[in-house]
């Protein structure tokens, strides 16, 4: 099989001829750019470039050479990717390059900021830090009433230059790699929600004021929608699966009841799923972190297809019983290694052992396998190599 028929088969719940790998298919299966530098180091990796395009998260790009040398499946893809590059330094001083608009400002302190047009700071790196994590307020926290969000108009169109350029790159990977290809950025629900009113606004907006959260999300499922609507012609044909967001758990369990989730959220989620469905041949995969056990089964009939992560050290996400209860309905893209206690603090052994385990629970069909999370800073390379070893010969 290809990469690309390998991926598609998993995702259709059925058994590739090995399972598939992902190594920076989407910005929560990825590697920090400060690993990355060190993974290429233990690797006798010399030259290439270090291209770290998720400034937040502080991801690298993964090369080709790494990709080959682990296996690795899929490419990711998403609309107005950097195309001028400049020189920068990580937080530990090792060398990257960043997008060329990328600007940030030391403070006397050592943090990093970014500021918006207004001169607000609206993100930051301390000295010590590791990420760069927004601060400034949320757009409409300051709305009270359900008629104040009806009047707000959530969609900005992709301009047809930034749509003619996504059809063109999602065709050249498509005809000039066998890998899978994913698309990052159709947006989401009760996440977006969360970055638009303030994490703890939004839960008091639930929990006290349906009226308003519902108008926002209907306003919030109609821009996605439109957004939808431009970019999935672009990339029919070309990319296999297409991610939204979702970050419904926690580390004990979902962040909602479920019965608020079935009532508030699940209508305006399954109307997104259902446009995205019928409008694309590839497989839609959600990102949501945490424990969403509880939740799984309104996920598959509100049209969700592919998992991830698969958070195996929250509550009830063991992974044997996950298969068991769901692998006829989902396919499971993630938990190949726990990254929050095996990964960064484990043996080689206690990583092999782990691999192990999760391909045994969740495999042979339905199963993506790439680590819990992004593959953070204080992780040794020895591990991430080991990981993706074991999970190549498995």
């Amino acid at each position: 099989m290809t990469s690309r028929e390998r991926v598609v088969a998993a995702c259709s719940l059925k058994q590739p001829d090995r399972i598939p790998i992902d190594l920076g298919g989407m910005r929560s299966t990825g590697i920090m750019a400060m690993t990355y530098n060190r993974l290429k180091a233990y690797l006798g990796m010399t030259g290439g470039r270090t291209r770290m395009y998720d400034l937040g998260q502080q991801l690298a790009e993964p090369e080709p050479e790494v990709l080959e040398r682990f296996g690795c499946d899929v490419l990711h893809l998403f609309i107005d990717e950097p195309k001028r590059w400049k020189p920068f330094t990580l937080p530990d001083g090792s060398p990257c390059e960043v997008p060329e608009g990328f600007n940030p400002e030391r403070l006397e302190d050592g943090t990093l900021v970014l500021r918006n047009s207004a001169g607000e700071i609206v993100s930051r790196l301390p000295a010590d830090g590791y990420y760069f994590s927004g601060c400034g307020k949320a757009p409409l926290a300051h709305i009270t009433t359900a008629a104040e969000m009806a009047k707000i108009d959530l969609f900005t169109p992709h301009s047809q230059k930034s749509l003619d350029d996504l059809r063109a790159r999602a065709k050249h990977l498509f005809e000039t790699t066998d890998y899978a290809i994913m698309y990052s950025g159709l947006g989401s629900i009760h996440e977006q929600c969360q970055g638009l009113r303030g994490w703890d606004q939004w839960m008091m907006d639930l929990a006290g004021d349906p009226d308003l959260a519902c108008t926002l999300m209907d306003k919030l499922t109609d821009a996605n929608i439109q957004v939808a609507a431009q970019v999935l012609p672009a990339i029919e044909g070309y990319a296999q699966v297409v991610v939204i967001g979702g970050d419904l758990g926690m580390q004990d369990g979902p962040q909602m009841s479920p019965a608020t989730y079935r009532k508030l959220i699940k209508p305006r989620a399954k109307r997104f799923y259902d446009f995205i469905r019928s409008h694309t041949s590839a497989k839609l995969f959600i990102h949501t972190c945490g424990s969403v056990y509880a939740l799984l089964p309104d996920l598959i009939e509100a049209g969700i297809e592919v998992l991830n992560p698969v958070q195996v050290a929250a509550r009830d996400m063991d992974t044997d019983k996950l298969k068991r209860e769901f692998g006829k309905d989902i396919a499971f893209w993630g938990g190949g290694c726990d990254t929050q206690y095996v990964l960064p603090f484990g043996t080689v052994e206690e990583v092999r052992a782990e691999v192990r385990k999760r391909i045994s629970d969740l495999g042979p069909e339905g199963f993506v396998f790439t680590q819990v999370h992004n593959i953070q800073a204080n992780t040794p390379p020895e591990n991430i190599v080991a990981m993706f070893d074991a999970a190549l010969s498995a």
